[in-house]
């Protein structure tokens, strides 16, 4: 499937190396005012050739309206959106013909389609995640009626940790100033020294031929409690396979996660009290969902990002035209760490999901 969402949809389309990629949203409510430029500065953030630590392949990921907003606003139809591919270099993949990259969807894609297109990785290239960040730049300004903030930032790169996280350090009356650290970071870390120390083994790896993957960890503000279906529409269910669906991404932890599991229930647990008229927790281990459903707290969630598949060490694979044995050397531009360009996909993605689900539950009107 293409398409992702109930009601707010969003549909890409492109292959990495085709003419262009795009994106439909489809069930936004009219009245939203957005322009090109607010879209422009989410896929500003993540497009590649802007530092050493990135890919070098030069596109702009200039965004084209072709339909769905006039005179700034939503009108409440489908909203179309393109983004040329301009820098592309297919002659590098031409060995890739026949050889299967490790660590690839090459040969799924093969064995489920029967035929792939092998320059850039084509469909299940990251390059489709610019979309994605173009919905997403709509899904953050409907999510900004209700004051909901969705904010994500490298955790981890390689073996090195940000000693600031939201168990460890964080100061929620700080997101402006942790946003504004993230935003100048060519890695995305609130903490700047350590973010030192992550840009300095990405490059190692990049002048060793090799690749680095890290965790990002998303943080989302002011969710009202009641968002998510019981049983097998939670939200967590819902926000896992959003996230999962990004490229590289293997592994999700909402809250606590797996350090839960080596606890005891009296010290998992988070008691209830009340605050200002409301009925909030002490500690918030669960990650702002009990049951599936956000209970008012913040929402949190951490992803694994592998190393980049593309490195350009040698290594083993199989001829599947001559069906043997052979080695590969992956030539072209590739980032030797994905995961500071992957923050901006993982808080689209969550801002899609969100807004799919208040849709869901009637908190959405058709129209503002």
């Amino acid at each position: 499937m293409n398409t992702f969402g109930e009601i707010f949809t969003i549909t890409t389309f492109g292959e990495s190396h085709g003419k262009a990629i795009g994106v439909v949203v489809d069930g936004c409510p009219a009245g939203i005012e957005i322009s090109e430029s607010e879209i422009q500065h989410e896929l500003d953030k993540r497009k590649p050739g802007k530092n050493e630590i990135s890919t070098q392949r030069k596109e702009e990921d200039k965004v084209e309206i072709l339909s769905g907003i006039f005179e700034g606003k939503t009108l409440g139809t489908p909203i179309a959106m393109l983004i040329h591919n301009k820098d592309v270099r297919s002659a590098d993949y031409e060995e890739l013909k026949f050889k299967l990259r490790p660590g690839h969807a090459d040969f799924t894609y093969r064995e489920k389609f029967g035929i792939t297109d092998y320059r850039g990785g084509g469909r299940s290239s990251a390059r489709e995640t610019a979309c994605r960040v173009a919905a997403g730049a709509i899904a953050k300004k409907i999510l900004d009626k209700f004051n909901i903030v969705v904010f994500a930032y490298v955790n981890k790169i390689a073996n090195i940790e940000s000693i600031i996280s939201y168990y460890k350090n964080f100061d929620i009356n700080k997101i402006d100033e942790y946003r504004n650290i993230v935003e100048k970071s060519d890695v995305r870390c609130i903490d700047v020294e350590q973010g030192v120390l992550m840009r300095e083994a990405i490059i190692k790896a990049k002048n060793e031929g090799d690749s680095v993957g890290g965790l990002i960890e998303i943080f989302v503000l002011n969710v009202p409690p009641g968002i998510g279906e019981p049983i097998y529409d939670k939200l967590s269910a819902r926000l896992a396979s959003a996230l999962m669906s990004i490229p590289a991404v293997k592994g999700i932890e909402i809250g606590k996660g797996f350090e839960l599991s080596g606890l005891k229930g009296s010290e998992s647990n988070d008691e209830f009290c009340t605050k200002d008229s409301s009925i909030i927790t002490k500690t918030n281990n669960c990650g702002g969902i009990l049951g599936g459903i956000s209970n008012g707290m913040p929402i949190v969630a951490r992803i694994a990002v592998k190393p980049t598949s593309s490195i350009s060490k040698m290594q083993n694979t199989v001829d599947i035209k001559n069906f043997e044995d052979t080695t590969l050397k992956i030539t072209g531009r590739h980032d030797p760490c994905i995961v500071p360009r992957a923050v901006p996909v993982a808080e689209s993605m969550v801002a899609i999901t969100l807004v799919d689900l208040m849709t869901l539950a009637n908190l959405i009107p058709r129209k503002f």
